[in-house]
Parts: C-alpha cells; structure tokens; sequence
C-alpha cells in the first residue's frame, strides 16, 4: 500500500493520458452540461423561456431531466422565477416542477415550509405523472425533514417511473449509510446490502455499478463525523473488502465508461476520490484527467475537509506521483 503524502507539493506533473483542456476545478453543479449553465445564467435573470426550450429538448430522459431541474433550482431566485412561469403558464408541468424542487431548496434552507415543498412536489406530480422528477423532490425533501417511511415512499414512486434513476440511488446510499453512525464498519451494514442489490439488478453498463464504492465512501462519511476521521491510508481504506470494492468499480469504468450519463463526473469524483486514498495514483490519475475542471463537492468535502481544496491536493498528488507512468485508459479512448 502506497503511504500518501499529508502536505502534497503544488507542482503538477501530468500523466499521459490525454486530457483535453487545461485542469482549472471549480465547483459548479451544472457539471460539464454547458446549455444547463446557461440556462441557470438565463433564469437568474428571470428569462424562464431558455429553461422552458431547454426541458423541452430534454424530453423524457429521465436521469437527464432531474439533472437539469436541480441544477436550475439552485439558480437566484428560482422560485420566484418559477412562480412567474406558473402564473404565466399554469398547466405546465416544467415550471411546475421547477416551482417544486425550488419550493426544497427553500425549505432545506430554512426559507419556506416543508408542508408548503411537499405540497409543491405534489402538484407537479399529478401535472406529470409520469415524470419521476416531482418525485425526486419529495425524495431530497423527506432525505432532510421526512420519515424514513416517507423516504422509502418517494424513492419506490421514483424506481416505479425509472428503474435506475441514478440521482435517486445516491440520495438513499447516503441516508442509508447515517444509520448506525455509531458502529464499527459493516459489509451488513443497510447502506451496503442496498447498494449491492442495486448494483446486481441494474443492466451490466450501468453507472449504479459504482454503487457499493459510494456506500462505502457515504459510510467514511458518517464515520469521520461520528469520530476521528480515518487515516485515508490504514483503516477505512486498506481492507480486503474496500480493495474488491474499488477494483470491480474500477474495472467496470475501464469495459463501460459511462461517460454518456449526465451525472458521470458525480461517479468520477467519487472513483478518483476512492483510488487517491487506496494509494493508487496512476489510476487517479487517470480519472483526474477525465474530470477535468469538473469536481464535484461531495465527496472531497467528506472528513470536513474544504471541498475545492482537498480535490487539488489530491489531484496534485495524484499526478505527481504518477510521473512518467502511463495511467491506464478506458479502451478505445487513446
């Protein structure tokens, strides 16, 4: 096992796997969707239309829509914005469920009612009720203020719309893994049994692969809050089990990729941030490469790190430390 440095140099030495533009993170929740960055740009200035053209190109790519709609909804004044959509609009279920998912923004943040976010998320549903989206809403509602009844409802009302929505997965991993926070580390463990299932009945090039990885790295999570953070090279890292973890995860990015989905550069971040801490810097390399100027805060702001810090320090050392080596690359990507 590859001790890691505590204090990486910045110098950077890049690895040979081609990369594309210059590395400069930052962390923006659009990700590498450029029309949904502007989109946001449009509707924090109150030009709803772009967003209107926008979710109508996205039609009913579901992993997509959710993407894009929580993404919007962290824009200024979204609600406000929305609200004047609806107004203008009122049988749509885009500004509907835009309204929704601002209307929990708001709430989370102490700025409106959880009644008034629930009820939002239900208009929109009966609006569309195909659309899972509404339904992710109620989801990232119930994750903060629910019961775990009302998590499991919204979460079934999502895979009963799409079976594999990957947003949705995540959310779950992640509370499942704050219970018990207290205990010692746990393949039985909810978190665990959950991602596994996932990970089993998902198609073979699906990202909900990578599901086990995120539960164990939601339960390092909750463990260095419950605690002092593990060591990132002994402990919660170095066992057998969190290895095969991290080589099946790494094995399927090398067959799949997966950079299609519109959330990849969430499954990057949480692979480069896996490999940097089992010490195997070629392969974080490599993924460093591929995520580009597209960190993702969680999860390099687990252990109360700061997020844009840690992901460059990682990264420094990462490519520092792979040198002259060739990182591997996915096939037919050289």
């Amino acid at each position: 096992m590859i001790s890691i440095s505590p204090s990486p140099p910045p110098q950077l030495a890049p690895a040979r796997c081609p990369a594309g533009p210059a590395l400069a993170p930052v962390l923006a929740p659009a990700l590498d969707d450029a029309q949904l960055s502007l989109a946001a740009d449009a509707l924090a200035l109150g030009q709803w239309a772009r967003v209107r053209g926008l979710l109508a190109e996205t039609g009913q790519d579901w992993d997509l829509r959710g993407h894009r709609l929580t993404v919007l909804a962290t824009s200024p004044g979204s609600a406000a914005w929305a609200g004047d959509w609806r107004l203008a609009e009122p049988d749509s279920g885009d500004a509907a469920t835009l309204l929704a998912l601002a209307t929990v923004r708001l709430a989370l943040h102490g700025e409106s009612s959880a009644e008034a976010a629930a009820d939002a998320c239900a208009t929109a549903a009966r609006l569309l009720p195909e659309d899972p989206t509404p339904w992710l809403g109620a989801l990232i509602l119930a994750r903060r203020t629910g019961t775990p009844e009302a998590r499991a409802h919204a979460f079934q009302q999502i895979r009963a719309r799409h079976r594999d929505h990957h947003h949705a997965h995540h959310l779950m991993t992640a509370a499942l893994a704050e219970e018990h926070p207290g205990a010692r580390e746990d393949p039985r463990h909810p978190a665990h049994a959950f991602a596994a299932r996932a990970a089993a009945r998902a198609p073979a090039d699906s990202p909900l692969a990578l599901l086990p990885l995120v539960a164990h790295t939601e339960r390092y999570r909750v463990l260095a809050t419950a605690g002092p953070a593990p060591r990132p090279d002994r402990g919660h890292w170095s066992t057998r089990r969190a290895h095969q973890i991290l080589r099946d995860a790494f094995d399927w990015w090398l067959e799949w990729g997966g950079e299609d989905h519109p959330r990849a550069k969430v499954d990057l971040n949480f692979l480069a941030h896996a490999t940097f801490h089992e010490g195997w810097m070629a392969e974080a390399a490599a993924l460093f490469q591929r995520i580009g100027p597209h960190p993702t805060r969680t999860p390099w702001s687990y252990a109360g790190r700061d997020a844009d810090g840690a992901f460059r320090a990682a990264r420094d050392t990462a490519l520092r430390r792979a040198g002259d080596i060739t990182a591997p690359c996915p096939r037919g990507r050289r």
